[in-house]
């Protein structure tokens, strides 16, 4: 039977929105390109001598601190003496002979060779006159042993739609309409402001209801999912990988074309064009980055020159046994400045606001996924790769220094130490880590019946312990819904109404939570289904309430965690946060205080794990005064039952949890509530 699939519903736009979409900007469309740059002349082309690198360049190359690479390898439609062609640059130290094949030349091998550097850097470059944009091309290898390769430009910009795998002549000039954010970025992406990210797989988020099997290009995307994300009150989003890929189910993290976005959604500046938008909307763009590993297909990186040249030579460094990949040598120089040139390029071409790093405990240790005798330890006997963790801290230090207000963010899910200290500390230098024990502990916690929680308290209150060792991201990613685990609604035990109740109640406590936030697509409405790559989310459920009640209560909480300064102020400071009862095993409550820079408004929490509703219940409060319930995942509005306090309670000069002052409430069922002091 056929999945229905729709579109999600359209968002209604206030009037300064309406406004603001009246704008030529908001209004502007990216016509795809054509060969249109250059007119191929009747004469035959040949290459022509020519270089855009200097020695300091080359110094630099291989040094491994060149971090703008793009601008010199590659592709690149230039003028040169009156002559309109392409330049043509490419790393291949062992090849005897290079040339550039494509459909200009009929991928003829002979005609166009190019010249290697005299330098010994290993450069092959040339122009080739007549060449421009819309070309296909590729590059013939002749390694030194005699072997032939056909091999995709590791820098080019564009790609063909897989599975296709010629490269293409392209560019990234785009007129960017976003200075606004882009002046104003460093209030957005600060550790301390609100930080609350939608995840996005963009082949799968929504399709046509016409044409369920295509996917919405990145123009397309820019009219549905930017209005979608600011309706539900994100402050980000965050786009897992759309550098192109030629194996659509690795979900893009099995990367071919690294400075490339994936033609499967449109061209470069389409891609621009979403970007842009939503930074017209406020809300910043994070990339998934994977400079961990790559596939071995004949067009990529693997064996470029007909030896391991992007990939680690001994296979016990440089294969990866789950993914069936290929590591990078991180201590190649060259390398080093590949994968740096490739984080800024995003940042600086493409305007990202942040950078997800994947996969990161996989480059910190040898041991990774290895059995007993399948690696070498260090220098110093350890399992660390020190080759990486230096990378890695070069990575961080010169996204930083160059792109000083944006946020690189790892996902990393060992107890490695400073994974978000900074370089100079001794740490990693990341922006933020993944707070991974956190997802575990609480989806296993929520997992459990409810009347069984009071045996497993400590795993609910445990996260507590560490919260401020790292400056954490709270995930519930992609991973946790796919493979079988199911959707985060199935996770939750009982009766269709507990369901959707422990889940508003799950999210309660993370938005509530020390940390940043980060929630997959689909999770906000309550998605039935778990994840498949391979159709669109379920937006038909949004008719009906309960679904309809589970995304509102994502943007409560949302618009909740922005606009309450003791949520998000001291996210990674200790003092943010305060547990007022902590103990509470056999009732399974928790009770505590969330606290930014100014007491005024300092919230109280209140979360019930059970589906008792607890009345005359007394807890401790900061401070004396009236408050007032200002969040209640148990409302009508969110399909919950209702139960609920009055609009305003006076606090008692009665001592409670070690407190002076204490309010009496009423605790509805699998719920959390937040109150303030009026």
């Amino acid at each position: 039977m056929a999945k229905k699939t729709t579109e999600p519903k359209a968002v209604k736009p206030k009037a300064k929105v309406a406004e603001k979409e009246k704008k030529p900007a908001a209004k502007k469309s990216v016509a795809v390109k054509e060969k249109s740059v250059v007119q191929p002349s009747t004469e035959r082309r040949s290459v022509e001598p020519y270089s855009k690198f200097t020695d300091f360049d080359i110094s630099l190359f291989r040094s491994g601190k060149h971090y703008k690479l793009y601008e010199k390898f590659g592709s690149h439609v230039i003028e040169n003496n009156g002559v309109l062609g392409t330049y043509f640059a490419v790393w291949a130290p062992n090849a005897q002979y290079v040339s550039v094949i494509g459909g200009f030349n009929g991928w003829n091998r002979g005609t166009h060779q190019l010249y290697i550097r005299w330098d010994s850097s290993g450069i092959w470059e040339g122009f080739i006159p007549d060449v421009g944009n819309g070309e296909t091309y590729k590059y013939f290898i002749q390694s030194a042993s005699g072997e032939e390769l056909e091999k995709g430009d590791p820098f080019a910009l564009r790609w063909e739609e897989p599975p296709r795998t010629a490269s293409i002549v392209w560019d990234t000039w785009y007129q960017w309409e976003d200075k606004s954010w882009m002046d104003a970025r460093r209030q957005h992406n600060g550790l301390d402001k609100p930080y609350s990210v939608y995840e996005v797989h963009i082949g799968s988020w929504a399709r046509s209801g016409e044409s369920p099997d295509e996917f919405y290009t990145y123009e397309q995307l820019a009219d549905k999912l930017v209005p979608y994300v600011k309706h539900m009150g994100f402050t980000h989003v965050e786009l897992m990988p759309i550098m192109e890929h030629p194996y659509y189910p690795s979900w893009g993290y099995q990367i071919s074309g690294y400075f490339a976005a994936s033609s499967r959604y449109g061209t470069p500046q389409q891609l621009m064009l979403l970007i842009e938008r939503f930074h017209q909307e406020g809300i910043g763009v994070i990339l998934d980055w994977v400079p961990s590993h790559f596939p071995g297909d004949a067009h990529s990186l693997y064996r470029f020159d007909g030896t391991h040249l992007y990939e680690h030579e001994d296979m016990n460094k440089g294969f990866h046994p789950d993914w069936k990949s290929y590591i990078f040598n991180y201590g190649r120089n060259e390398i080093r400045a590949f994968l740096i040139s490739n984080a800024l390029f995003w940042l600086d071409r493409y305007h990202a606001d942040g950078l997800r790093v994947d996969a990161v405990a996989s480059m910190l240790y040898l041991d990774y996924s290895r059995n007993h005798g399948e690696w070498e330890p260090n220098i110093y006997g350890g399992n660390e790769n020190l080759e990486a963790v230096s990378f890695l801290k070069e990575f961080n230090e010169a996204c930083y220094s160059h792109f000083p207000d944006t946020q690189t963010i790892a996902e990393e899910s060992t107890s490695f130490t400073g994974v978000s200290r900074p370089v100079y500390l001794g740490g990693l230098g990341f922006g933020m880590k993944w707070m991974m024990g956190w997802m575990h502990d609480t989806i296993d916690y929520f997992s459990k019946e409810p009347v069984h929680r009071k045996y497993h308290h400590n795993e609910i209150t445990f996260s507590l312990i560490y919260a401020f060792t790292e400056n954490f991201m709270l995930p519930l990613s992609h991973d946790e819904v796919v493979y079988g685990k199911g959707s985060m609604l199935h996770k939750m035990p009982g009766d269709e109404w507990q369901q959707f109740a422990n889940l508003r109640l799950l999210y309660s406590f993370m938005f509530t939570h020390p940390g940043t936030k980060l929630l997959f697509m689909g999770a906000e409405f309550g998605q039935g289904n778990e994840w498949n790559y391979r159709y669109s989310l379920d937006w038909h459920l949004m008719e009906y309430a309960n679904h309809q009640g589970m995304a509102e209560t994502v943007r409560s909480l949302n618009h909740l965690y922005r606009n309450e300064p003791a949520l998000y102020e001291k996210s990674f400071d200790y003092s943010g946060f305060e547990w007022i009862d902590g103990g509470n095993a056999a009732d399974s409550i928790l009770v505590y205080a969330r606290k930014g820079n100014d007491p005024v408004n300092d919230l109280v929490i209140v979360l019930n794990m059970t589906p008792v509703v607890r009345y005359d219940f007394r807890i401790g409060v900061t401070d004396a005064g009236k408050w007032k319930v200002i969040f209640n995942s148990d409302d009508k509005h969110f399909w919950g039952s209702g139960i609920g306090n009055d609009n305003t309670l006076n606090s008692e000069a009665i001592g409670w949890h070690g407190r002076d002052n204490s309010i009496n409430i009423t605790v509805p069922p699998l719920a959390g509530l937040v109150f303030k002091r009026m």
